[in-house]
């Protein structure tokens, strides 16, 4: 029996060293200059790997070295202090191998040097938001009394500096290839984690806290965002992309971003990059004019003198917020008009973008997060092409998805629950007029 089992341990630990081989989960390619995390991720394999065969063989040896045999008994030893001082010293040195490599690329890595491009990432459940540097190279004040909504960064509408920075449009940030970016991280809600897997780097992002680390991005390329920290029900549909761009191609999409002010992104700052310099006509205006082209991410802009169209808010170029909500109280009503429906745009003339108004609401309330628009499989039902559907609800129920059904699923979202997904949607505050918004982005969805 006892050389049974020490063969089994045998058995184990040589399976343990070849399934490491074999496996399946090895590090994707690097796409950055954090090698040395790999390096420190080897050695860590390395030195628990030798201890857990090393354990597993010594537990085997011992199972058949001391087994019982007939005529032998046991015999009882207090202490062996030459036993006790090779155990202290080969698991001292074994700790030092475990912390020290990684306490020296954690140093390097939260070091950034002086010439890194700062950006700045918001989480919120369960969506990010992206946040650039303007002209003056640096980011404006920020403080939770602002946050809201329109505001995800809580960027201070009084400070001269914030009136530039760069708010991204939509789920996908851009960096130029080959320059240290420092990644500046902030939580509106809860813990979240910023975690591109083929940069070897990421950080916890906790609310009250500014946490950052640096990277130089080495290969041009779409890598996906991650939370590497369990945040709530919508945690596994929290993902974005990072797109790493040549110099011209990073400009140009830095010219067609909307800024906290509400005109569109200028050389400087974040746009040093050859090419960021690249003119963009749409959405011009000043302080507390509409978004330029793509809308905004979701800055609530200064406030506009009286009578004028409020602060860009979450209206990007949507439309304006009327005389009433002139002093910075745009937001979302900025972008919904009588009925709820999209306004014009910013630019004089311009057509209003069919259910724009929702769709950024969508992003506002992280609807998004849970309800996929490309027909994905998420926590909740895909919107594409759910309006005019028939869906099967849990208890076997048949029902049209039309407008009354889709307004009654925002109102109440645990009355009818469709078949297949679990009733975890939160109920959520929605006027008369974000509803319809909401209602007429989906319809857009075929």
């Amino acid at each position: 029996m006892a050389v049974a089992l020490a063969v089994v341990l045998v058995l184990i630990a040589l399976g343990a060293v070849a399934f490491h081989f074999a496996s399946p989960w090895q590090p994707t390619a690097i796409a950055s200059n954090w090698q040395s995390m790999d390096e420190a991720l080897r050695l860590t394999m390395v030195i628990t790997g030798v201890a857990f065969v090393a354990l597993h063989l010594f537990v085997a040896y011992a199972v058949v070295r001391y087994r019982h045999r007939a005529g032998h008994r046991a015999s009882l030893e207090h202490g062996n202090r030459r036993l006790e001082w090779w155990l202290i010293g080969i698991t001292t040195l074994g700790i030092i191998g475990l912390l020290a490599p990684g306490l020296t690329v954690y140093a390097r890595l939260i070091d950034a040097p002086p010439d890194a491009r700062v950006f700045e990432v918001m989480g919120q459940q369960w969506q990010w938001h992206y946040r650039l540097p303007g002209a003056d190279g640096r980011l404006g004040a920020a403080d939770v009394r602002f946050i809201a909504a329109a505001n995800p960064f809580g960027i201070d509408p009084e400070d001269p500096y914030g009136q530039d920075d760069v708010l991204v449009d939509g789920q996908e940030l851009h960096l130029p290839v080959g320059i240290p970016a420092r990644a500046q991280l902030r939580a509106q809600d809860v813990l979240h984690d910023f975690y591109v897997p083929q940069f070897r780097t990421r950080m916890n992002m906790v609310p009250g806290m500014v946490t950052h680390f640096w990277f130089t991005p080495e290969r041009t390329g779409r890598y996906e965002v991650l939370c590497a920290q369990l945040c709530g029900v919508g945690h596994s549909n929290m993902r974005s992309w990072v797109v790493i761009d040549e110099p011209g191609a990073y400009g140009a999409w830095l010219a067609h971003q909307p800024t906290f002010g509400g005109g569109p992104a200028v050389p400087g700052g974040a746009g040093r990059a050859a090419g960021a310099g690249q003119a963009s006509s749409a959405g011009q205006g000043g302080a507390g004019s509409a978004a330029g082209p793509g809308g905004s991410a979701g800055p609530t802009g200064p406030p506009g003198p009286a009578g004028s169209s409020g602060g860009g808010g979450m209206a990007g170029k949507a439309g304006t917020a009327g005389a009433a909500g002139a002093a910075g109280t745009a937001g979302m009503a900025g972008a919904i008009g009588a009925g709820g429906t999209a306004g014009t745009q910013g630019v004089p003339g311009g057509p209003a973008e069919p259910g724009k108004a929702g769709r950024l609401l969508a992003q506002a309330k992280g609807c998004t997060a849970c309800h996929s628009v490309d027909g994905s499989r998420g926590v909740g039902p895909s919107w594409k092409g759910l309006y005019g559907k028939s869906e099967v609800l849990q208890g076997g129920a048949t029902v049209h998805v039309d407008e009354a059904y889709l307004r009654q699923s925002i109102a109440a979202p645990q009355a009818a629950i469709v078949q297949g997904y679990a009733p975890v949607m939160p109920p959520v505050q929605l006027s008369a007029a974000e509803q319809a918004a909401l209602v007429d982005y989906i319809k857009t969805l075929r």
